[in-house]
């Protein structure tokens, strides 16, 4: 045979059907619409297997998507995939609702999974090496540093983020969850619209096979229930808009390579967990902090532990700092301009400057205002419990509503949202036992109330706080670190007099892991005498919660 022959036929028909285009142009998917056809892309392809092998076809590059004619009909439309909006969704598929997610982002998992959580922790694991390393001179280890390879550093980052992002897209396809990339906005009939994002030309569908499907240039959605889970952003310094060297925590993990100094403006979460990474990777941090200690609004023992721990760690702190604006330009770094305590004015000089005072809900976009739902002064959406806003079926999750921004407590509100609108009658989010932690060095954990928070609360009566000296616990000693633990404990003013714990509080390594049985005990109200029979494993950091627990109940046994 003539090897040539089928392609010179082939190049004949497609020359053909080209001059019939031109002369007509003919798409099965542009028919009586040829005004939404790009003039960039051809009429015809060749036909592939991506094209024919299942009920829905995946529109690559150079392909036109069928335009939707009429509202897609769904149980349950959720604005965000971040972890308020994606718990939502995988608890509702499970009770049998039909769910679509629109997601701006091209990866589900918002903040948390993809510029918060995740890339910071995965970045502080790899630098509490360099914290062992120094400790084990202490032991009789001796190591030395070659160096940093910022290049593979880089790559354990985003391998861990892609680890999840990619585990939460299958379990989200395994649920038969819909998922969009637009943009959305809600109007007042509760339609869901949802446009391009990120530069594309076109809304795009999750596709099972792990790419994108085009859709269209504009779909529209109608759901009986509609989630708000749009998450939040960075907050300015007020006059000081982010740049080059005045950077946000999204910036901040994207950098190519640790600062030699940095100034860091704030003392939660943010600012203390950055501090700590990159004071462990050898870089001059000064933290900016507008009180007397870190964490001002915590329990004032463990936030006077941490404070003083941050220290050894060699993190210079200015306290009562007012930052007034910061200065930038070419080869100049970041000079802050700060007020003290006393009226003085002064600068400091640094590489770069991290502002970490808080997040701004994403509550600006004008349908918030058009589709008649209410936002507060602050740019929260106020909700009752179980988190329903001021319009019928549409509820709010996550960081536009008011509490602590925390992934976990999303979480939890995402599960009431889905069985509320399931029909179950599941229990509301208790705020005061949602933990928090800031994994610093060493972490920082705490669950319910502070003393002065419980001896101002009339519900409770014949309040004590327990301290436990954490030196008396082996493995403290091994770690190298101070810290701090109590607990905080009441009975009921109008109850039969059962002690219960109210509150439990933590600056230690693997705090983090410790505070779980804590909230345990503080939200199931379980008796102080019952909580303190629990045997914890020798020798264990969680040790000091039952040593605690046992000094708590009048029976202490390795303390006075």
């Amino acid at each position: 045979r003539n090897p040539a022959a089928p392609l010179a036929s082939s190049q004949a028909a497609l020359q053909e059907a080209r001059a019939l285009a031109e002369v007509k142009p003919v798409h099965p998917f542009a028919s009586g619409r040829s005004d939404r056809v790009r003039s960039d892309r051809p009429f015809l392809e060749p036909c592939t297997a991506t094209t024919i092998r299942g009920s829905r076809p995946f529109f690559g590059s150079g392909s036109i998507p069928q335009r939707s004619t009429m509202a897609q009909q769904f149980d349950i439309a959720i604005i965000g995939a971040g972890p308020g909006g994606y718990a939502t969704a995988l608890r509702a598929a499970q009770l049998g609702k039909s769910v679509v997610m629109v997601e701006r982002d091209a990866t589900l998992g918002g903040t948390c999974l993809n510029r918060g959580c995740i890339p910071s922790k995965a970045l502080i694991t790899a630098t509490r090496t360099l914290d062992t390393m120094r400790h084990g001179r202490q032991m009789g280890i001796v190591t030395s540093l070659e160096e940093i390879d910022f290049g593979q550093l880089r790559d354990y980052r985003e391998h861990t983020v892609d680890t999840m992002t990619q585990g939460l897209r299958g379990l989200v396809a395994f649920r038969k969850i819909t998922v969009y990339q637009g943009e959305a906005s809600l109007d007042a009939d509760r339609t869901v619209h949802v446009d391009p994002s990120d530069d594309n030309a076109y809304v795009r569908r999750y596709a099972e096979d792990g790419g994108f499907e085009d859709v269209d240039e504009h779909l529209e959605i109608q759901a009986t229930d509609v989630v708000v889970a749009t998450g939040s952003s960075p907050r300015p310094l007020p006059g000081t808009p982010f740049s080059t060297a005045v950077i946000d925590s999204t910036h901040a993990l994207e950098l190519n390579t640790f600062p030699h100094s940095a100034a860091i403006i704030g003392s939660g979460a943010v600012a203390l967990e950055f501090a700590s990474m990159w004071r462990s990777a050898g870089c001059d941090v000064t933290l900016f902090i507008r009180h007397g200690n870190v964490l001002s609004h915590s329990d004032r023992r463990a936030a006077l532990a941490l404070n003083r721990e941050l220290k050894r760690l060699g993190i210079t702190i200015v306290a009562n700092a007012q930052v007034t604006h910061v200065d930038t330009g070419e080869n100049l770094g970041a000079v802050v301009h700060y007020t003290t305590a006393d009226g003085g004015e002064q600068t400091f000089a640094s590489e770069l400057a991290l502002v970490a005072i808080g997040r701004t809900p994403n509550t600006q976009a004008p349908w918030f205002a058009s589709s008649g739902l209410q936002v507060d002064d602050d740019g929260m959406i106020p909700t009752d419990a179980y988190g329903r806003t001021n319009l019928d079926h549409v509820w709010a999750v996550g960081d536009v509503t008011r509490g602590q921004l925390l992934a976990h407590r999303a979480f939890a509100q995402g599960l009431v949202i889905a069985e509320s609108i399931g029909g179950l009658d599941p229990q509301p989010v208790d705020e005061h036992t949602v933990p928090s932690v800031i994994f610093s060095t060493p972490e920082f954990a705490t669950v319910g109330l502070t003393l002065r928070e419980a001896q101002a609360d009339e519900r409770y009566a014949d309040v004590h706080e327990t301290i436990f000296p954490v030196m008396a616990n082996a493995r403290m000693v091994m770690s190298g670190m101070g810290g701090s633990f109590s607990i905080v404990t009441g009975t009921l003013r109008d109850g039969d007099g059962t002690q219960i714990v109210l509150g439990v509080h933590v600056v230690a390594p693997d705090a983090s892991d410790l505070i779980a049985e804590a909230q345990q005990i503080v939200a199931n109200h379980i008796p102080l005498h019952e909580a303190a029979n629990a045997i914890h494993p020798h020798p264990t950091f969680s040790e000091m919660i039952g040593e605690t627990l046992l000094k708590a109940d009048g029976r202490p046994l390795h303390t006075r």
